[in-house]
């Protein structure tokens, strides 16, 4: 009879031992499905425009606004998390459901706004690929441009072989950016210390305020909310309530992965700054500078993995704003143009712009001045949206979400409206 028992113990201990791999490995292979719409989408958290306000923030008050970058962050996540489940709860991106709940003359200004927001976009998205072209190998500015264009056209193009190919295309352009900051940090040796306690602890003073604010205005950006919405579209496969909601758990790990990622480039890019001009009294107001200053610091291999950084963003950002601006322009209204024909129409100005001699980064602080006015056309229709249970169905905001939402859209609504008041008062 004791015989018998050996085998029993054995069996019983090493059965649960596969399914307990088995089901870890299913749970990766569900994952790996689900990435990438938050990749798509945190490109506009590590665009031109954020280069521009991390880099001047960093070079004139050292690592002391990191927390704004840690909060704008937590911010971004929490938008970027209520665009996806609305896409994921009803199969319907954001700018259709406008067209469905608000009437023609609504929906007819939110469209007005969200195609100013596709071309301010484009413009400061275009800027930094053109910049890069110009900075890494010396081409004219303008043609600059018209290859940034016929890359970016490209990019999107790929859409036609599946939005995964589009999405490893630019996760590969964010690992260059993540690279090419690595490479950077290396080099720049900060005082970590310093870095941790900025980070958690913030600070914030008269001349400074500026700066803060025009970080969390460049951050959080309309065209994205917008977009997650669509993204997730292609992920989901039934209306059954059970699987959306494991669709909406995998894709806040997407998020939270993705947005992370972007808000380690950020933070890189201020702690570069902060350790290599700030300590040197150098404050830098133009991607050029810090690009020609970086050469004497910190070498040549420093200031190419700069330009190869900012090429990499402006690219894939031109690429997501294209795709967004498809996205807005159709849904609002109904109007249904050919693709290749919302892209050139974003693109116009931009480029009309470079050609006529205008400032690179004139362009960039006009486009950012324009974002801050669309801001709240994206987010107050997406809480709005997201709060009715006739749309959402069981996915539904709960009060807490909804309160958390009103004192977001608050904050970053008064912040852009400072920012606007000090951009026209200065």
């Amino acid at each position: 009879m004791n015989n018998g028992i050996p085998p029993l113990i054995v069996r019983n201990i090493s059965l649960p031992l596969p399914l307990i791999r088995e089901t870890w490995q299913e749970k990766l292979k569900a994952l790996s499905r689900y990435l990438g719409p938050a990749f798509v989408v945190s490109v506009a958290y590590i665009d031109p425009g954020n280069f521009a306000t991390n880099i001047s923030g960093g070079s004139k008050f050292s690592n002391t606004l990191l927390w704004v970058i840690l909060w704008s962050n937590l911010m971004a996540i929490f938008l970027q998390t209520l665009s996806a489940k609305l896409g994921i709860a009803t199969g319907v991106d954001l700018a259709t459901h406008c067209g469905r709940v608000f009437n023609k003359p609504v929906n007819t200004f939110l469209w007005s706004i969200t195609l100013l927001a596709a071309m301010a976009t484009y413009m400061a998205e275009f800027l930094g690929a053109t910049l890069g072209f110009y900075l890494l190998f010396g081409i004219p500015l303008l043609i600059s441009g018209l290859m940034t264009i016929g890359m970016t056209f490209m990019i999107v193009y790929l859409q036609r072989f599946g939005q995964h190919v589009v999405e490893r295309v630019i996760t590969v352009l964010i690992a260059v950016i993540g690279l090419s900051y690595f490479v950077e940090i290396f080099y720049a040796k900060p005082a970590w210390g310093d870095v941790v306690y900025h980070t958690l602890i913030p600070s914030l003073n008269s001349s400074s305020i500026m700066i803060a604010v025009g970080m969390l205005g460049a951050t959080v950006m309309p065209h994205v909310i917008y977009l997650h919405s669509d993204l997730v579209k292609s992920r989901r496969t039934s209306n059954d309530l059970a699987a959306n909601q494991k669709h909406y758990r995998l894709e806040r790990l997407d998020i939270i992965i993705a947005m992370n990622i972007a808000f380690l480039v950020n933070a890189a890019m201020v702690i570069v700054s902060a350790s290599v001009f700030c300590s040197e009294g150098l404050p830098i107001d133009t991607i050029e500078e810090a690009h020609r200053s970086l050469t004497p610091l910190l070498g040549s291999l420093s200031s190419g993995a700069f330009g190869l950084a900012l090429l990499a963003s402006g690219l894939s950002s031109s690429a997501v704003g294209a795709m967004a601006g498809e996205c807005m322009m159709k849904g609002f209204i109904g109007l249904d143009i050919h693709p290749n024909v919302r892209r050139i129409i974003t693109v116009i100005p931009a480029l009309a712009l470079l050609a006529l001699g205008f400032n690179p980064m004139t362009i960039l602080i006009m486009s950012q001045v324009v974002l801050s006015f669309a801001l709240p056309s994206a987010i107050i229709p997406l809480l709005l949206i997201t709060s009715r249970r006739d749309i959402m169905g069981e996915m539904i905001n709960r009060r807490l979400t909804n309160w958390i939402g009103i004192v977001v859209v608050s904050i970053i609504i008064a912040l852009n409206g400072v920012l606007l008041y000090m951009t026209f008062n200065t």
